[in-house]
């Protein structure tokens, strides 16, 4: 084994693990971390991987062979060869001097394994003052009862065939939010179902796919979603009906929880915090 984990656990700060992003707190192991490093050797997705849904190879990787783990402070690098390519470093660690070792390393991995890119990953606590980056909140469906929200929202599949093309225009208005890539994947009917929001005789908002998976100890996880709302459509209420809607499929189909990521901010994490979730911390990513 290499982590230790009486070093790890004090430093974990924010449950998240490097190749996998947030994990439920009462699945953060040190076999967690173990994982992501055989994982690398072989370069294929893990079991309970949430990217392992949308098939091919897994682009990040953990590189093993750099890992700095220490009493007070790990670091963890990886490398996606997607685009022009990144290293990520992801920095544990409770003093300040973590982020700029952090970056240093980043800046030589990149160097040497040829990437344009070269970032710091650091996880933050719930209780950060003035975060900045990306939230990570739970739902716990054991909790509280997530209704049926009624309203335009169903799937996709059962608007009208007129409403249900113009799913296509929608998509592509979208596109920076996912939305193109998610409807590549429904086409090809590879994906669970999405739900959908109609006014008129147009979709104007989506969220999906709703898909349940075991995460690392066997509980079943609603997987994340792409959501999005058409910008003249905003302020009427649908966007929170769409995530109620979700939250009601997920808690339906047997998830105990869903993580969620939002940006800080943002009006997906307004929603997300009116909504009653659990802040579990912040990731704040920097250039290097």
């Amino acid at each position: 084994m290499f982590f230790r984990w009486d070093w790890l656990r004090p430093v974990l700060t924010a449950p998240i693990v490097p190749t996998l992003g947030p994990v439920h707190p009462g699945a953060l192991t040190v076999g967690v971390f173990e994982d992501t490093l055989r994982a690398a050797v072989t370069g294929g997705f893990l079991p309970y991987d949430k990217d392992r849904r949308w098939g091919g190879e897994k682009n990040e990787i953990v590189l093993r062979g750099d890992v700095v783990h220490q009493r007070e402070r790990t670091l963890v690098p990886t490398v996606t060869r997607r685009g022009r390519g990144t290293v990520k470093v992801f920095a544990y660690g409770h003093h300040g001097s973590v982020v700029d070792e952090a970056a240093e390393l980043a800046a030589k991995l990149a160097a040497l394994h040829d990437v344009a890119n070269a970032r710091v990953v650091r996880p933050l606590g719930p209780e950060t003052s003035a975060p900045r980056g990306t939230h990570i909140q739970l739902q716990d469906f054991s909790a509280r009862s997530c209704p049926d929200p009624g309203g335009p929202v169903r799937p996709v599949t059962d608007w009208p065939t007129a409403v249900r093309e113009t799913f296509a225009s929608f998509a592509e208005a979208m596109a920076t939010d996912g939305l193109a890539f998610l409807y590549a994947h429904m086409r090809d009917a590879r994906c669970g179902p999405v739900l959908a929001a109609a006014e008129g005789d147009r979709i104007v908002g989506a969220i999906g796919p709703m898909e349940v998976r075991p995460d690392a100890i066997g509980r079943p996880q609603l997987l994340p979603q792409y959501f999005a709302v058409l910008p003249e459509a905003r302020g009427r209420g649908l966007g929170r009906a769409l995530w109620r809607a979700a939250m009601h499929w997920g808690q339906t189909h047997g998830a105990a929880y869903q993580l969620l990521q939002t940006e800080v901010g943002g009006s997906s994490d307004r929603l997300c915090q009116s909504e009653g979730l659990t802040s579990l911390g912040f990731s704040h990513t920097t250039q290097a």
